[in-house]
């Protein structure tokens, strides 16, 4: 346990993979690849977690067709060298309960993780996660709706065996239209 006011903020960005494709009918849906639209998000979504100084250190991802590419797509312009991305199968179908599972056996020495997921788990999850001192336009944008290619970004005090429910400040909710 750390010492009163050693507390380290640590960040969780959740970025949903961006829009994916149905034009193949034949394709399983963990083989559905981007879409042209999610195929123009992605980058730009990457380029926008840059730009504002949110590069993670350590980045978990669904091994679905959709969320392998939207994270080649968004750390494309990444400086080098990018942070290790480890695929885990239990993001994809996951429930809030797998995420928050998955969250907290992050290795305590990663200050800034990134998780690339689906709905409606990443949505829950984000919802759950979400307490007090969260910024009252990025809840309302969450509630709203979390579409395909949308950023959450949270802060929280503590290590990430310690996420919990309400844990978490959410401080921004980012959705690739908001991006021009």
């Amino acid at each position: 346990m750390a010492k009163a006011g050693m507390a380290r903020t640590r960040h969780l960005l959740l970025l949903r993979h961006a829009k994916s494709s149905w034009d193949d009918e034949a394709l399983a849906d963990f083989d559905r690849p981007l879409a042209p639209r999610g195929l123009k998000a992605a980058p730009r979504m990457g380029q926008e977690i840059a730009r504002r100084g949110w590069l993670p250190e350590l980045v978990y991802v669904s091994p679905a067709a959709r969320t392998r590419e939207t994270w080649q797509l968004a750390s494309a312009d990444w400086p080098a060298p990018l942070p290790q991305a480890s695929f885990h199968d239990s993001i994809y179908g996951a429930l809030a309960n797998d995420l928050f599972a998955l969250t907290r056996s992050a290795p305590q020495e990663i200050g800034s993780l990134l998780v690339i997921g689906h709905n409606p788990g990443l949505e829950i999850f984000a919802a759950q996660l979400a307490g007090p001192g969260s910024e009252a336009d990025a809840v309302q944008s969450l509630e709203e709706k979390f579409p395909s290619g949308a950023l959450a970004r949270f802060e929280f005090e503590g290590g990430w065996n310690e996420l919990r429910p309400g844990s978490a400040r959410l401080t921004h909710c980012i959705r690739p239209r908001e991006l021009g």
